[in-house]
């Protein structure tokens, strides 16, 4: 990917996420016209440009192209797809097809609406119902799609901390794999639902290295911006090989770089990395590919910088020749469906050799499997 240094500075942007901008910008204003409304004086007056606004909105856009969900383009009222939910629960038994083609069709605001309908309908939680007439696997699918993504997020981490492992990396996975913004909505979700902070309960249920990574990885809030610094990324670059080359994989140098650093500046720094020292870093932390700690260190650099590549590894992990591991399917494909599921199908295919519509296919039956292709857009789902 080209990048480009801004002359006297030390910044630099993606050239083609600028390119592609400024393209949809001139697009933009020559279609539509954006105005404020003034309360006091009740005129509208043009808003001024923000081009920091736009490409926040462009990016917004175009992570919606990542999405594997297939939203009808005439959606119907939520209070006809209530109508609907309530007579799939209707009768000696649940129409599975009938909830699938609604909620498997339907994007995180209109199933919030659904759910904040149901329950003025009829005076009961949605969730509650699904609950009642779903079971197995295809009912943890359908409560974690139908969940708010921030819910969600708090629900799959709270569950984390009270059966964490130190193999397991769902805590890691959801610092690192969310923007800033998502992360503090989970945490405030958190807050609702628990009475209490992730970060109290990742930092009383985890011990040790693992505390030490994971209770500043949860309370992160990073920049988001692609500004970088070309210096920063050359001596942090060299700190973490000196660390790394020491084997003090728990320096707190290291975890300052990778709780505190935005992904832009980590991503330039990591490949600073590997063009000064000759290997990728996740290379040199597989000093010992049993340590359970390098594994999460190793999870957590992959969620900063290369998300897809490490949601393609879990899902390879969960669909295997030993037998399927359905809470991981179910996460990976409930959480990014919405979000990056494109670019993962496309790394699994490249990995595999066979699409992850057919792995899902082969290795889940029933509803469960009408579900999940539903979420990855398979065709005729």
């Amino acid at each position: 990917m080209t990048k480009t240094n801004i002359t006297g500075t030390n910044i630099v942007f993606d050239v083609a996420i600028i390119a592609r901008a400024i393209l949809y910008y001139y697009i933009w204003i020559a279609t539509k016209h954006h105005y404020i409304y003034n309360i006091e004086t009740e005129v509208h007056r043009p808003e001024p440009f923000s081009f920091s606004i736009f490409l926040h909105t462009y990016r917004e856009r175009e992570r919606e192209t990542m999405s594997t969900l297939r939203v009808p383009q005439q959606v119907p009222p939520a209070s006809e797809d209530c109508e609907q939910l309530k007579k799939a629960f209707k009768g000696w038994g649940t129409n599975e097809d009938l909830i699938i083609s609604i909620l498997g069709h339907r994007n995180a605001a209109q199933r919030k609406v659904i759910r904040q309908t149901y329950a003025e309908a009829y005076g009961e939680d949605l969730l509650k119902e699904l609950e009642k007439e779903l079971t197995s696997d295809f009912e943890r699918s359908i409560l974690l799609w139908t969940l708010d993504p921030a819910e969600r997020d708090a629900f799959l981490a709270n569950e984390a901390t009270k059966k964490w492992t130190k193999s397991n990396q769902v805590l890691a996975e959801i610092a690192c794999s969310r923007s800033s913004h998502e992360l503090l909505m989970a945490r405030q979700a958190y807050h609702s639902r628990y009475k209490k902070s992730l970060e109290e309960d990742v930092a009383h249920h985890t011990t040790g290295d693992f505390r030490k990574l994971l209770a500043p990885l949860v309370s992160s809030y990073r920049y988001e911006g692609d500004e970088v610094n070309l210096t920063l990324a050359k001596s942090e670059a060299k700190l973490l090989h000196e660390k790394i080359s020491d084997k003090a994989y728990n320096d707190e140098d290291i975890i300052r770089i990778l709780a505190t650093r935005s992904k832009a500046q980590i991503n330039a720094t990591l490949n600073h990395y590997k063009n000064e020292f000759g290997n990728d870093i996740n290379k040199d932390l597989k000093a010992d590919p049993k340590d359970e700690y390098l594994a999460i260190l190793r999870a957590t650099i992959k969620c900063l910088v290369r998300p897809e590549k490490y949601f393609e590894k879990s899902l390879r992990l969960a669909i295997n020749k030993r037998g399927t591991d359905e809470g991981a399917l179910s996460r990976v494909v409930t959480t990014r469906a919405e979000v990056d599921m494109k670019l993962i199908k496309e790394q699994y295919h490249k990995r595999n050799s066979v699409t992850l519509d057919q792995a899902i296919k082969k290795d889940t039956t029933g509803d469960y499997e009408k579900m999940l292709l539903a979420l990855v857009g398979h065709e005729d789902a």
